[in-house]
């Protein structure tokens, strides 16, 4: 069976154990995803934009557009961009919260951050923004803090999502929201095809050439397919505390933006 082909199991169904999780198709050790995702990272910072412009077309910057306008986002705003990369939502926002307002760029990794952090100062974007490294699941600020969290192509890396949207309603403001935009489920069974075809089949080529790494993209690609389906997140969301929450899928649902309000 090939790689495109292997059947992934359900994200929501138990490991072998409470103390395993996945790595991509692995089974891993809770304690040793973070680190392997951090060497993917790690490994993929310096080209990470210019990667994410090939394999998604540039689709993926409509899909964070689209965001931005869903989170009815005002000025004075404090914003949470998490797992906020090299600060494509950061840049936007920080121009629409204006000087009495402000966005808090947080990543897990180091090189995302200084990637994000040195093209956002090379923008002359430094007034409202501050930066800081975090873990999704354990967010070092109080609780009740944040107007708007965003958190974009991340919550897949993360080692136990439950416990990260858990810690992301307790730092929300009541009446914030959340907005979760990710890989989903394809509406369609043609797109979910050609789109295994391309993530197993092309994306690890593409890493190769521009970043000589396959490794890490074919772990992106298995991360893709491992993430919970629409409904299922919904559920997750709910269940950490969020409420109206609403999705709606991009481009036939390969990708899919997910919403919900703290109360």
């Amino acid at each position: 069976m090939s790689s495109s082909e292997q059947a992934p199991v359900n994200p929501k169904e138990s490991s072998d154990s409470d103390n395993t999780t996945h790595f991509g198709f692995q089974t891993v050790e809770k304690h040793e995803k973070e680190s392997k995702v951090a060497g993917v990272f790690h490994s993929v910072a310096q080209q990470y934009d210019i990667m994410n412009d090939l394999m998604s077309f540039g689709l993926h910057r409509l899909c964070k557009r689209f965001t931005i306008d869903a989170s009815g986002v005002r000025p004075g705003n404090t914003v949470l961009d998490l797992a906020g990369g090299t600060g494509d939502l950061t840049a936007r926002f920080s121009k629409l919260v204006g000087r009495e307002g402000k966005v808090i760029l947080a990543d897990i990794n180091s090189s995302m951050l200084n990637v994000g952090r040195d093209k956002l100062r090379d923008q002359g974007l430094v007034q409202n923004i501050e930066y800081v490294q975090a873990n999704a699941q354990y967010l070092p600020f109080e609780d009740n803090t944040f107007d708007i969290i965003t958190i974009a192509f991340g919550l897949r890396n993360v080692t136990d999502k439950e416990m990260a949207l858990r810690s992301m309603h307790r730092v929300l403001k009541p009446g914030g929201r959340l907005l979760v935009l990710e890989f989903s489920k394809p509406e369609y069974p043609l797109l979910d095809k050609a789109g295994k075809f391309f993530s197993f089949n092309v994306l690890p080529k593409i890493g190769k050439l521009v970043v000589n790494d396959s490794e890490s993209y074919q772990y992106l690609a298995e991360s893709i397919q491992m993430h919970p389906d629409q409904e299922t997140l919904k559920a997750m969301m709910e269940e950490a505390g969020f409420e109206q929450t609403t999705y709606t899928n991009l481009t036939g649902g390969v990708v899919a933006l997910h919403k919900g309000y703290k109360f």
